[in-house]
């Protein structure tokens, strides 16, 4: 994988060319494939739970009647005011609680996402010292070119997010510099939808998720600047879990499923898609208390 998006197919022999698109071919179709099934899977699910409200709501009715009514005079839910999801339990007593507050320089207002860019990236320069204590991890950090993203914008993000306290840092066994020559320990990209698939390939990110391969880090484009339905209205907390999420699986941590319904989300949990009961946290340390889930194989 090139560390700058260059072109790989230029200068190569036409049958290493059509190789190279069939097996993109290949990937796109096994993914339409995959978006089918699911569009199919939530139909199905939407079709059952539509069935099991309307037979709920029979059965209510048929228990009104016989009681002559309800006992406290409401009247019997539609299904269009029956609710869409179960509310989480209330937070745990000493569950830490992370602050929600938006990080200084951070706009949440999104921008229009370029499903597709150059294909090419900026290397933001200049650099930091060094943050935390521990074996050191330099990192660059990149935008990819025809995003319409600000370079130094997304490296300050970037900065801003390693060099905080709940950070990785908390662990005092990393150290994080940025820099913008030499060979960094990891490579923190910003890249449109398309080119996250290329660069996250053989993972399936499908358009939608970022990824971690090898010594690269891919945050996507579209959420980066949209987030996901589960962070409505915190953009910046978002981002902040997005950059720590990825950058912890080139420490080595692997994914964590929700402890349990109404605690905090271990950062190595997959919060982009779905909570699954649990409150978002864009954090592994939380009041210097390392946030934990069971591992997932």
């Amino acid at each position: 994988m090139t560390d700058r998006g260059v072109d790989r197919g230029a200068g190569r022999p036409a049958s290493a060319r059509r190789s190279r698109t069939s097996r993109e071919r290949v990937v796109r179709d096994r993914v339409e494939r995959r978006q089918q099934q699911r569009v199919r899977q939530r139909r199905r699910g939407a079709v059952l739970a539509l069935l099991a409200v309307t037979l709920l709501l029979v059965g209510v009715d048929l228990t009104n009647g016989l009681r002559g009514g309800s006992a406290s005079g409401e009247p019997t839910p539609t299904p269009s005011q029956a609710p869409s999801r179960q509310a989480a339990p209330p937070p745990a007593a000493g569950v830490p609680t992370p602050s929600l507050a938006p990080s200084a320089g951070e706009s949440p207002a999104p921008a229009t996402v370029v499903d597709q860019g150059a294909g090419t990236f900026t290397v933001a320069p200049g650099g930091t010292g060094v943050v935390g204590a521990g074996k050191l991890l330099t990192y660059r950090v990149e935008v990819e070119n025809g995003t319409n993203q600000d370079t130094a914008a997304f490296a300050a993000a970037v900065d801003r997010i390693l060099d905080d306290p709940r950070s990785w840092t908390a662990t005092r066994q990393v150290a994080f510099q940025r820099i913008s020559t030499g060979t960094p320990g990891v490579t923190i990209r910003l890249a449109s939808p398309k080119t996250t698939d290329r660069l996250c390939y053989p993972l399936d990110t499908e358009g939608y998720t970022s990824c971690r391969v090898g010594n690269n880090v891919v945050i996507n484009l579209a959420r980066w600047l949209t987030a996901v339905p589960d962070f409505a209205g915190h953009l910046t907390e978002y981002r902040q879990y997005a950059v720590n999420h990825e950058v912890g699986h080139r420490l080595g941590h692997g994914h964590m499923a929700c402890p349990a319904a109404g605690q905090l989300a271990p950062v190595m949990q997959q919060q982009t898609l779905g909570l699954k009961g649990c409150r978002m946290n864009p954090w592994p340390y939380v009041n210097g208390q390392l946030v934990t889930g069971p591992p997932v194989p």
